[in-house]
């Protein structure tokens, strides 16, 4: 199956909250661009979205919507900035195995975004993920490990 781990866009610096940062323009034009890079490596049609209930991450996926088929999407509080990565790999890999899931788009946030993909790619450290990038990961749910297949950035 393929997972796409994404980082929100580039957001303002300053909100009420870290829950409010709205994203900049900036953060909606390279978002997009990457949505279409990620078109270019074969991905149109994904299965099932999570996304941060975090302002900037579903800006990001309101920008990139568009780009995609999603059959569900759904607000995740378990993937906000500081999500415990150890249980959310076990939750997910239940709901991909269980939902038969082929392909799961995440729109997140550091640090969690790097944690998550060491996660489901064994032996590796949890990569720096720019604002907007995206990490598409074979996942195999049966030996629960994965490997990067592409990472895409603008």
């Amino acid at each position: 199956m393929k997972l796409m781990i994404m980082r929100h866009g580039e957001a303002e610096h300053y909100a009420a909250s870290d829950a409010e940062r709205a994203l900049t323009q900036n953060g909606r034009t390279t978002s997009v661009a990457v949505a279409r890079a990620c078109n270019e490596q074969g991905i149109i049609e994904i299965d099932k979205v999570l996304v941060s209930p975090y302002l900037r991450a579903q800006q990001t996926w309101q920008e990139i919507s568009g780009c995609f088929k999603a059959q569900a999407v759904e607000t995740s509080e378990d993937i906000t900035p500081y999500g415990e990565s150890e249980q959310l790999f076990e939750y997910l890999s239940a709901r991909i195995e269980l939902e038969n899931i082929e392909s799961l788009l995440l729109v997140s946030h550091l640090p969690l975004v790097g944690y998550l993909t060491a996660e489901f790619v064994k032996d590796i450290a949890p990569p720096m993920f720019p604002t907007s990038g995206m990490i598409c990961i074979d996942y195999d749910p049966i030996s629960r490990s994965g490997e990067i297949l592409w990472n895409v950035h603008s």
